[in-house]
């Protein structure tokens, strides 16, 4: 993966919130509307997560949407999920149409419990919600000392391969592994060009998009959020992608009893439930070896890539999740960015709930990746 690059984008000014006072700040919120709290710090840790990763899209900045449907009535804040032991390697969880972190964290701990013992264990979710970024699912697993497999399907946003009408959700595929002394392996990405959260952030923020992200409801390129949410996501690699969206389907929505083929409901749309499926494995790294021996070969593996001979114009080559873990790093000691129009948002929030407004502790910075 090359260094990335800066954009306009970047220069807005931002405010910045300490993670720990994003982590009470969405607390209370949640505990606000309903949500028991040892929940809501399972939640609000996931939320923040994504924001100290610069996975914005799947952030804190969710809370709005997140807290209309409960109010809609379409996502229940007092549910917890459920657990059926099938097999000694195998289980299901309900999510009983809670939030989707609570009914991920439950599959995936059970997942690695079954994994210590029995070397593998496999979870299927059904009646689940949105779970923000996969990346914190892949990182329980990896704070446990296990290889994972986290899948999800979601709602219609792409066409399949020679179609033009949405069927396929922008379902990320994630997996991650430990390593020795450097970096971890996490993947984390959506079958599409660009995850559709960054379209609701460039509409959130009013900046453009790329035009190869969408077409517009007429299938046309289109560099307008608005635009591009009525019209269709496009896939990575053509073919490639749209049968990866068809394979997050079969496993996380056919298999597991949930919505699937494009019924899977948008998270904005206040007329159902989303009914999602989850698929999460956990895998003990050394059944074939020693731990110390799998470690030696991942850090192999890391020093093979980031020193490979670079293409022009590349400064550095990362590990697939290295620059989030980079970001994170930065995060935790210099804070969080949000600009003025998602603070708002979020204090409007805690306004209805009557709970304390998140305020920014530092003075507003200009061009965040000038500090990495």
């Amino acid at each position: 993966m090359p260094a990335p690059s800066s954009n306009s984008n970047d220069q807005s000014p931002k405010l910045l919130v300490t993670a720990s006072d994003a982590q009470t700040f969405v607390e209370n919120v949640l505990v606000g509307n309903g949500v028991p709290r040892e929940n809501a710090s399972i939640v609000a840790k996931c939320l923040v997560e994504a924001d100290l990763r610069g996975v914005d899209t799947h952030g804190v900045n969710r809370i709005p949407s997140y807290m209309a449907r409960i109010r809609q009535g379409v996502l229940d804040p007092q549910a917890s999920p459920t657990l059926h032991k099938i097999t000694p390697v195998v289980a299901q969880v309900d999510g009983h149409n809670g939030f989707g972190f609570l009914a991920a964290h439950r599959g995936m701990s059970t997942a690695i419990n079954m994994a210590k013992e029995m070397g593998i264990g496999m979870v299927s979710v059904k009646h689940s919600n949105h779970f923000g970024m996969s990346a914190w699912v892949v990182q329980q697993a990896l704070d446990a000392g296990m290889m994972s497999l986290v899948f999800t399907n979601s709602s219609p946003a792409l066409p399949v391969w020679g179609g033009k009408a949405k069927l396929m959700g922008v379902s990320p595929i994630a997996c991650g592994a430990p390593a020795g002394k450097n970096k971890p392996f996490i993947l984390d990405m959506a079958p599409s060009v660009a995850a559709r959260g960054k379209i609701y952030k460039a509409l959130r923020r009013g900046e453009k998009i790329p035009k190869d992200w969408a077409l517009d409801a007429e299938g046309r390129p289109t560099d307008d959020p608005a635009s591009a949410l009525e019209g269709v996501m496009l896939p990575m690699g053509g073919p490639k992608g749209s049968a990866l969206a068809i394979m997050m389907d079969v496993f996380s929505g056919v298999l597991s009893g949930s919505a699937f083929a494009g019924h899977v409901t948008n998270p904005y749309d206040p007329s159902k439930p989303a009914d999602v499926g989850h698929f999460l494995v956990a895998i003990k790294p050394d059944l074939f070896m020693d731990m110390e021996a799998f470690k030696d070969r991942m850090d192999y593996l890391y020093k093979r890539v980031v020193d490979s001979d670079k293409m022009a114009g590349v400064d550095r080559i990362y590990f697939p999740g290295e620059i989030e873990q980079l970001m994170q790093e930065d995060r935790l000691r210099n804070g969080i960015p949000y600009v003025d129009a998602e603070i708002e948002a979020l204090n409007k929030e805690a306004q209805k709930v009557g709970v304390e407004s998140i305020k920014s502790r530092n003075p507003p910075i200009v061009n965040e990746k000038a500090r990495l």
